[in-house]
C-alpha cells in the first residue's frame, strides 16, 4: 500500500485505491467507544422491552383472574 499524507490533516491517502485513511488513534478509539455505547444502549432497550412485555402479560393474566372472581361473586 503506497500512501501520501493529506496536507493539514491526520489523514493519508492510499494511492492505489484513492481511499482516505484517518491516522489519529484517539479519534479511532473514540469512535469504537461510541459504537460500544450504542450497542449497550440497544441491549438495554431490548431488555426493557422484554420486561415490559412480561409486565403486560402479567397484568392481562391478573385482569382475567379478577374478571373470573367478580363473575363468580355475581353468579355464585
Amino acid at each position: 500500500m503506497e500512501i501520501v499524507k493529506v496536507t493539514g490533516t491526520n489523514f493519508v491517502r492510499d494511492i492505489n485505491s484513492m481511499a482516505i485513511i484517518n491516522t489519529d488513534r484517539s479519534e479511532k478509539d473514540e469512535y469504537y467507544a461510541k459504537v460500544n455505547m450504542f450497542k449497550l444502549q440497544k441491549q438495554e432497550i431490548n431488555s426493557i422491552r422484554s420486561e415490559m412485555n412480561e409486565v403486560k402479560s402479567d397484568i392481562s393474566e391478573i385482569k382475567q383472574l379478577l374478571l373470573k372472581l367478580t363473575h363468580k361473586d355475581y353468579h355464585g
